[in-house]
């Protein structure tokens, strides 16, 4: 299809074909632009979405059944995003379109709410920024989170949000109204806090600074904070120097627990963050290709190594630990609505035989790292 053909900031030029990629979408959709420096050079697409609450395509190989992503491509430009590829779904492509080509599910609070009221619905709980982050640069013009939290606090149903991103606290009352009727699991991306490495790799991202001072907020405000600390990226940032660095200001920032995920390369991310990785550190390609070869993940050992390092880390650095003059909690002991997203804590595992083969096996399954979600 031909995004392009629909008319800019106002009705669209035609109806899509049959086939066409916009059949994901009702059928009005209207593209814009704005001319500030935080959108400049970005397109947005404002489309009806049929539905919002999506089904995980392999919900075995992951502890949640259901997402919402309000918003599909983001402005993070993160170079080893596994969500790239979900951009050629759109009939964009998985490298600059998916940093500036933004689809906006302008009507996804109002979707929500019917499809939360509907009787088949279970009340399951339903995991966001599994695919792309909600709380991206757009959602401060968009403003499409408060109203999901308000629906999703109106019915009770429980909820986990994994973001990078800092408008997040400007959500804080309505996520704690949330908990107060049901679960909610909150988790920051930090991969690891050197600054040289993030202006480069997470180019249109908050700081890793910035990122925990979000969890250390939430952690204040009585809503625990796991970190996600990924992707750990081979000869950048798995050193032991930087493992701990990063460790220990995930602990000085309350973080409820700590879950490394190496750098994954799916197709879309791989040509992508190869591409990065020629310009930025060429030197390191042989050992890249060495290292992961044609598979999408390291070695099993290598990703055990550095899982061992955080553990150890952790409890040396005391994350999971209350705040100076509380009651000190065993890392990985269960808060509230730690339940709710398993993966965001150390005690989650991944079921037996699934860890991801040595070299030379087959790769495809591997519930240890956020596989690519739903279209």
């Amino acid at each position: 299809m031909r995004w392009d053909d629909l008319r800019t900031d106002g009705p669209p030029s035609r109806q899509p074909a049959a086939g066409d990629a916009l059949t994901l979408f009702e059928r009005d959709a209207v593209a814009r632009t704005f001319d500030t420096p935080e959108f400049r050079g970005m397109t947005f697409f404002e489309v009806n979405a049929r539905s919002v609450i999506n089904r995980v395509p392999d919900a075995s190989r992951l502890p949640f059944r259901w997402t919402i992503n309000p918003y599909r491509g983001c402005s993070h430009a993160c170079s080893y995003c596994f969500a790239r590829n979900t951009h050629t779904y759109l009939d964009f492509d998985s490298g600059h379109d998916f940093d500036s080509k933004i689809v906006v599910k302008v009507n996804a609070p109002e979707r929500l709410r019917k499809e939360l009221a509907a009787p088949r619905w279970r009340g399951e709980h339903i995991a966001m920024g599994t695919n792309v982050d909600c709380y991206q640069r757009a959602e401060g013009r968009y403003r499409l989170m408060p109203g999901i939290l308000a629906a999703l606090r109106d019915y009770a149903n429980p909820f986990s949000i994994l973001t990078k991103g800092t408008l997040i606290l400007r959500d804080l009352e309505l996520l704690s109204r949330a908990a107060e009727v049901t679960d909610v699991s909150l988790a920051v991306s930090v991969g690891c806090a050197d600054r040289d490495l993030w202006r480069t790799l997470e180019s249109g991202a908050p700081s890793p600074r910035a990122r925990l001072e979000v969890c250390s907020t939430l952690a204040e405000h009585g809503l625990g904070c796991a970190v996600l600390m990924g992707p750990v990226v081979p000869f950048l940032s798995d050193s032991p120097a930087q493992l701990d660095a990063t460790v220990r200001q995930v602990a000085q920032a309350g973080a409820r627990s700590v879950t490394p995920i190496v750098l994954h390369l799916r197709t879309g991310a791989r040509e992508w963050f190869f591409r990065w990785l020629g310009e930025q550190h060429p030197e390191l390609m042989p050992r890249y290709l060495e290292l992961y070869g044609s598979r999408a993940y390291a070695p099993r050992a290598y990703q055990e190594r550095v899982a061992a390092q955080v553990r150890e880390l952790a409890e040396r650095h005391g994350v999971g630990r209350d705040r100076p003059g509380g009651r000190r909690r065993a890392v990985g002991m269960p808060v509230r609505g730690s339940r709710s997203v398993p993966y965001a804590s150390p005690r989650w595992r991944a079921p037996a035989g699934r860890m991801p083969p040595p070299p030379g096996a087959d790769s495809a399954a591997d519930p240890v790292q956020l596989p690519l979600l739903e279209p």
